[in-house]
């Protein structure tokens, strides 16, 4: 993933409104498969995977605000 720069709350709102929809794209089609299905286990699964990328999201995010 790139590093991007985050100077003004115009810039945040973009990159969340990026990685919002990167995570929406990558881990939420594979939960609506899953609860489509009806599939328990890869609904549990589909389900930890997309709260793992929004708290990797929040602590990327935060991790740069450290920083400085």
């Amino acid at each position: 993933m790139e590093t991007v720069e985050i100077s003004s709350r115009s810039d945040f709102a973009l990159w969340a409104i990026q990685r919002a929809q990167e995570i929406v794209t990558a881990e939420g089609a594979a939960l609506a498969m899953a609860a489509r299905d009806m599939n328990d286990e890869a609904l549990t699964e589909a389900a930890a995977s997309l709260g793992k990328a929004i708290g990797d999201a929040m602590l990327e995010v935060f991790d740069g605000l450290i920083g400085e």
